[in-house]
C-alpha cells in the first residue's frame, strides 16, 4: 500500500492520502487527545506525543504537528501508524461512539433569522459547491456556523486551523466570493 503525502499551506500541517476512502460522508477534526478517543487511528497519530491535530476528510488524513516538531522526524511516524491502520482494514471509529455526532464549540453556532433563510441557503450552497472542495484539496475543510447582520460565521478545521494563510484566505477569497455573489454579505468572519 502507498500513502502519499502533500504539503498544505499550514507548514505544520501534512495531508497523507491512503488512496483509498477516509470517511464515507462528512469531516472529522480532532483538536485533543480527549476528542481523538472516538477513533482508533486518531488517538493512535495523538500517541506518537507529537501530533496536535488530525482531520479526517473523505480521501485523505491530514495531521498537524506539535510546534518546534520537524517533519523529517515525524513523517516516518505518522506513515507507519497509517499504513498499519489501513492494510488491516481496521474501523476509522469504536463501536458505540458518537463518531457520526459532531457537537460545535459552546458559542459557535448563531442562530439563524428565519427571514434571512434565502439568503442563509445562498451562503450555504456556495461554501458547499465553491469553498469547501477547495479548502479540502488543502487538507481541510470550512464550516458554516451562522449569519448576523450581514456578517458570516465560519469554523475553520483541518490545515486550515491556525494556518497562516487562512486569514487571507477567509478575507480575500471566500469573503470576496460571498459578496459578489449575495450582496447581503457585508464580512466573514473566523469562529
Amino acid at each position: 500500500m502507498l500513502i502519499e503525502t502533500e504539503a498544505t499551506p499550514n507548514p505544520a500541517t501534512l495531508k497523507f492520502l491512503p488512496g483509498r476512502t477516509v470517511m464515507e460522508a462528512g469531516t472529522r477534526d480532532f483538536a485533543t487527545p480527549e476528542e481523538a478517543a472516538a477513533s482508533p487511528l486518531a488517538e493512535a497519530l495523538f500517541d506518537l506525543g507529537d501530533v496536535t491535530g488530525v482531520f479526517f476528510g473523505r480521501d485523505f488524513v491530514s495531521v498537524t504537528a506539535a510546534p518546534g516538531v520537524e517533519w523529517l522526524d515525524l513523517k516516518p511516524d505518522v506513515l507507519a501508524v497509517l499504513l498499519d491502520h489501513f492494510s488491516a482494514n481496521m474501523p476509522l471509529f469504536r463501536p458505540g461512539s458518537a463518531a457520526g455526532i459532531t457537537v460545535p464549540p459552546e458559542g459557535a453556532e448563531f442562530a439563524d433569522n428565519p427571514e434571512d433563510a434565502d439568503i442563509v441557503a445562498q451562503i450555504r450552497e456556495l461554501i458547499d459547491t465553491r469553498v469547501r472542495p477547495a479548502v479540502a484539496n488543502d487538507g481541510g475543510d470550512i464550516v458554516y456556523r451562522g449569519f448576523d447582520q450581514g456578517k458570516v460565521y465560519l469554523q475553520m478545521q483541518g490545515a486550515c486551523s491556525g494556518c497562516p494563510s487562512s486569514t487571507a484566505t477567509l478575507k480575500q477569497g471566500i469573503e470576496q466570493l460571498l459578496k459578489y455573489y449575495v450582496p447581503e454579505v457585508t464580512e466573514v468572519r473566523a469562529v
